[in-house]
């Protein structure tokens, strides 16, 4: 059982990880920091929940079922953590926001010292490792702290359901589809988990045994809805960043022919090499080193070359803007193979600007890199891969 409950806290923070990726940014962003806190301290929730670790608690505090004191404050903390998301999630002025958030770490603040003072008033010295919630049921002092926390978690979860269910109607595309899976994980959260719980201990309360509900049934129902509640705070966070750098592999990969005609004439200066760089840095270099060759290589360009191939164009059947495109590209892939053998530039370059400089981004560059693969003149601007003086 504690495999699977570390798995579970290893799984869970590493979405924090992910949020947290650049700590500079993150830090002055309340909604990363609380959403971080939260999974975060939902990871301490199953670690300290583990049976190797309350064991480990126990004896080195040479208190008995000291473990779980500590276990339950750190859920309660995390269900505070949860409605300070919320309130970050939602935003509002700055005083509004604050405020709210000093009244959950007032509330909850309360319940965690109600619960270290039950324990410490209790008698608990037979240690329980796994199911201290049924076996002291009963117990003055431990019984109270025992529905304490569950009520104190059951009402963050009550609370997440309602203002997912509200908020599900009011927003669309990713951020609905978070709070849909979040919606999910605390439903899992209060009929797996807390419904277990509390007919357990109502179990015993009634003199009945269902303690397997409380072992059983509740740990990984817990740790079910704290997995799908953490996609579905990352998803609308993480997604958009991953679309994005999957978009710059491809257009990466896509710019690769085009940067392998005229790199040679790209005097752009070249970063140390990171093997960590992310596509879209990548990207980002090579879209600057690729517009700073074209400059290079504008004293080169032929327009005979370029009308040549537009009618060429034209004439097959191609559109006003395929045809434009693949005209540009054979007038670049004449001017790389004249710059690559050291010719002179032309005494009458064209002034003809390039789609590619015309409009913003890099699509352009990838539509002018899909011509070129498919040149006419493919043989001659691949010697362009040949080091050659600056034609500037």
């Amino acid at each position: 059982m504690s495999l699977v409950v570390y798995l579970a806290a290893c799984v869970f923070g590493l979405s924090s990880v992910l949020l947290f990726r650049r700590p500079r940014t993150a830090l002055r962003n309340p909604l990363t920091v609380s959403t971080c806190a939260a999974i975060v301290l939902g990871s301490l929730v199953f670690v300290c929940a583990a049976p190797l670790t309350l064991a480990a608690v126990n004896d080195l505090t040479g208190i008995p079922n000291f473990g779980a004191p500590l276990t339950y404050g750190m859920l309660s903390a995390y269900s505070c953590s949860l409605l300070i998301l919320l309130i970050n999630w939602r935003g509002g002025s700055r005083e509004r926001v604050r405020r709210l958030v000093l009244r959950c770490v007032a509330a909850y603040g309360a319940v965690i010292v109600a619960i270290v003072v039950l324990f410490a008033l209790a008698d608990a010295r037979t240690e329980r490792l796994t199911d201290l919630d049924t076996y002291y049921a009963t117990t003055p002092g431990l019984r109270e702290m025992i529905l304490l926390y569950l009520l104190g978690h059951s009402a963050a979860m009550l609370a997440m359901c309602a203002v997912c269910v509200k908020w599900g109607r009011e927003v669309t595309g990713l951020l609905r589809a978070g709070l849909r899976l979040i919606l999910t994980g605390a439903l899992l959260d209060l009929l797996g988990f807390q419904a277990a719980k509390y007919a357990a201990v109502v179990a015993r309360w009634s003199g009945h045994d269902m303690d397997f509900l409380s072992t059983t049934v509740a740990p990984p129902m817990a740790s079910l809805g704290a997995l799908i509640c953490s996609a579905g705070f990352v998803l609308p966070r993480l997604l958009p960043a991953v679309v994005a750098q999957w978009r710059g592999y491809g257009e990466n990969r896509t710019l690769r022919p085009l940067w392998t005609a005229v790199r040679f004439a790209s005097t752009a200066p070249k970063p140390q090499a990171r093997w960590w760089w992310l596509p879209q840095e990548r990207l980002r270099w090579r879209e600057v080193s690729i517009h700073d060759a074209l400059l290079a290589l504008a004293p080169y360009f032929d327009e005979r070359v370029r009308l040549r191939a537009l009618d060429e164009g034209l004439r097959a059947g191609r559109s006003a803007h395929r045809a434009r495109i693949d005209a540009e590209a054979a007038m670049l892939a004449a001017a790389t193979r004249r710059a690559a053998a050291q010719e002179p530039p032309l005494d009458a370059p064209s002034p003809y600007r390039l789609h590619a400089t015309e409009v913003p981004g890099t699509s352009g560059l990838v539509e002018l890199a899909r011509a070129l693969s498919r040149s006419p003149l493919d043989t001659g601007w691949r010697a362009g891969t040949v080091r050659a003086a600056s034609p500037r």
